[in-house]
C-alpha cells in the first residue's frame, strides 16, 4: 500500500511541475508579444527604429567623418541618432529567394474586430509574415507601412509598428474619426532586401556620382566630384569656409581649380546587385506590395494658387533658382533657391551653390519673415553622418536666427514616401528616406520650428506614392504651412 501511495505522490508532483512549466511558457510568450522592450523594434509613422536602450554598434568610417571636431554634446547626439537607427536584421547568412518574405502569403488580423470602437480608441493589428514556401518566418526586419483610411471621407492616418523579431508584427492605430475604417498593410522591402540596402549605404555611397565643368578660354575639362573621392589623384577642395561642409573635385590636368563653372549629376552606378540579390527587389512581387487580411479588414468607429502672386523671370534653370515672386496687393515677397551640393537634378552654376546655413545667416528675420526648408532627398545615398552634419549646421543657423529675431517663423518640410521600382530602391528607397526623416525630426525637436509632416500625409493618403506628390497632397501641405504662418486667433 505504501508503495502505491508513494507512486501516486510522485505522479502528482511530476504533473504539478509539468503544469507550472506549461504555465510559465505561455505567460512568457504572451509577455513577449505584449511587452515593448528592447527585444522589439519600434516603427514610428510606418518606419522602424530600435529602442533607445540599444547600445553597442559600429559604423564603417567614411571620409574622416568619425574624426570631426565635435563637442561632447554633439558627439553624444550623433551616437544616439545612429544607435536609434540601427535596423535589427538577424545575421542568418545568405537566404534563398524562396525563403524570403512573401507578401502574398503573409497576412494580418484585426484584434477584436467584432467590437465597436470609439473615436480616440486604439486599434491593434497582428501581422504574420511567411516565405514563398508558405512557411512562417522566424525572424523580423521587414520594412512595413500601415495605414487606416476611409475613402468616402478622404481621411487617413498611419500606424506605429512593433517588430517582435520572430515573424510577428503588431500595428497600433489611433482612431481619429467616426465611420467605417479600412486597414491596409504593405511590405515595402523584405528583411533580406534591407540587408542589401544597408550594405549599399555603407559600402557604396558613391553610387550616385557628380561632375563639374572647368573652363578657361577655349580649354575645358570635366572631372568627377563628391563629398570625398578615392585614390591619390590631386583634388580641388571646395569645402565651404563657414560651415565646413566638404566637397571635392578631381583637379583638372590643365586648368586651375578656380576655373570651375558648374555642378551637375554625373549618373548612377550600374550592376550594383548580383542576380540572386536582384530577386529581393522585384516590382509586383516584393516592393511595396499589399499584405492581405485573413478576416475583416475594416472596423466601425462610432461617434491652389495665389492669383495676385506675380513671378519675375530671372532666367534661372528649372528646380535650381533663384526664383522671385511678388504680391504687391498683400505686400508679399517670395524667394527660392536650391540647397548646396549634393544635388542630383539639373546643372547648377558654381556661383549659385549656396548652403542653407549660409543663407539663413544673411536673413535679418522678424515677425514678417517666414523661412521654409526642405533638405533630404539628395542625401539618401550617403551614410547618415553626412546628413547629420548638414542638419547640424542648418540647426545652428536656425537657432542663431531665432535668437536675434524670435518672431521669425521657421517651417521644415519632412521627407515623403515615393514610388519604388527595382532600380529606384537602390538609390532612393523609402527605407533610406525614413532614416533621414527620423534624424530630421529628432535634431529639430525642441528648437522652435514647425514641421509640415509630408511623410504621414503621403503614407496616409489613398493616392499612389510619388517623389513629387499629386496636387491635392501638395495643397494639404501648403494649408498646413499657412496655418503656421497665419494661425487662427482664439
Amino acid at each position: 500500500m505504501w508503495t502505491n501511495f508513494f507512486k501516486l505522490r510522485l505522479f502528482c508532483c511530476l504533473l504539478a511541475v509539468l503544469m507550472v512549466v506549461v504555465l510559465v511558457i505561455n505567460v512568457t510568450q504572451v509577455e513577449y508579444l505584449d511587452r515593448e522592450t528592447v527585444s522589439a523594434t519600434f516603427i514610428d509613422s510606418s518606419g522602424q527604429f530600435v529602442s533607445s536602450q540599444a547600445t553597442g554598434f559600429s559604423r564603417n568610417p567614411y571620409c574622416g567623418y568619425e574624426l570631426q571636431t565635435l563637442s561632447s554634446r554633439e558627439r553624444m547626439e550623433e551616437d544616439s541618432l545612429l544607435a536609434a537607427l540601427q535596423w535589427q536584421v538577424p545575421n542568418v547568412g545568405p537566404v534563398p529567394f524562396v525563403k524570403s518574405t512573401d507578401p502574398s502569403s503573409s497576412y494580418f488580423v484585426i484584434l477584436n474586430s467584432a467590437a465597436f470602437f470609439k473615436v480616440g480608441s486604439q486599434l491593434e493589428v497582428l501581422v504574420h509574415v511567411q516565405d514563398f514556401q508558405r512557411k512562417p518566418k522566424k525572424y523580423g526586419g521587414d520594412y512595413l507601412q500601415a495605414r487606416i483610411h476611409s475613402p468616402r471621407l478622404q481621411a487617413g492616418a498611419v500606424g506605429r509598428v512593433v517588430d517582435y523579431q520572430n515573424g510577428f508584427y503588431k500595428v497600433f492605430f489611433t482612431l481619429l474619426w467616426p465611420g467605417k475604417v479600412k486597414v491596409s498593410v504593405s511590405l515595402v522591402h523584405p528583411s533580406e532586401g534591407i540587408r542589401i540596402l544597408q550594405h549599399l549605404q555603407e559600402e557604396k555611397p558613391d553610387r550616385v556620382y557628380f561632375k563639374s565643368l572647368f573652363r578657361s578660354g577655349r580649354i575645358s575639362e570635366t572631372t568627377e566630384c563628391n563629398v570625398c573621392l578615392p585614390g591619390s589623384l590631386p583634388l580641388c577642395n571646395f569645402t565651404d569656409l563657414y560651415t565646413g561642409e566638404p566637397w571635392f573635385c578631381f583637379k583638372p590636368k590643365k586648368l586651375p581649380c578656380s576655373s570651375r563653372v558648374n555642378h551637375f549629376k554625373g549618373g548612377y552606378l550600374k550592376g550594383l546587385l548580383t542576380a540572386s540579390e536582384s530577386a529581393f527587389f522585384q516590382s509586383g512581387v516584393n516592393i511595396k506590395m499589399p499584405i492581405n487580411s485573413s478576416g475583416p479588414d475594416w472596423v466601425t468607429v462610432i461617434p491652389s494658387r495665389m492669383k495676385d502672386l506675380v513671378e519675375f523671370n530671372l532666367g534661372s534653370p528649372k528646380n535650381v533658382g533663384p526664383f522671385l515672386a511678388v504680391d504687391q496687393k498683400h505686400n508679399i515677397l517670395l524667394k527660392y533657391r536650391c540647397h548646396g551640393p549634393p544635388i542630383r537634378f539639373t546643372t547648377v552654376f558654381s556661383n549659385e551653390l549656396h548652403y542653407v546655413a549660409n543663407e539663413l545667416n544673411r536673413i535679418v528675420g522678424g515677425k514678417n519673415t517666414v523661412v521654409a526648408i526642405a533638405v533630404w532627398s539628395h542625401f539618401s545615398t550617403f551614410p547618415l553622418e553626412v546628413y547629420i552634419r548638414r542638419l547640424r549646421n542648418i540647426r545652428r543657423a536656425v537657432v542663431q536666427l531665432l535668437d536675434r529675431s524670435p518672431k521669425t517663423v521657421v517651417v521644415i518640410r519632412t521627407a515623403n514616401a515615393q514610388e519604388l521600382g527595382p532600380e529606384v530602391s537602390l538609390f532612393n528607397s523609402d527605407w533610406y528616406n525614413f532614416q533621414l526623416d527620423t534624424v530630421l525630426r529628432r535634431m529639430f525637436s525642441g528648437v522652435g520650428v514647425y514641421l509640415v509632416d509630408a511623410w504621414e500625409m503621403t503614407l496616409a493618403h489613398h493616392l499612389p506614392h510619388k517623389l513629387h506628390p499629386d496636387e491635392v497632397i501638395v495643397k494639404n501641405q501648403l494649408d498646413m504651412f499657412l496655418s503656421f504662418v497665419c494661425p487662427l486667433e482664439t
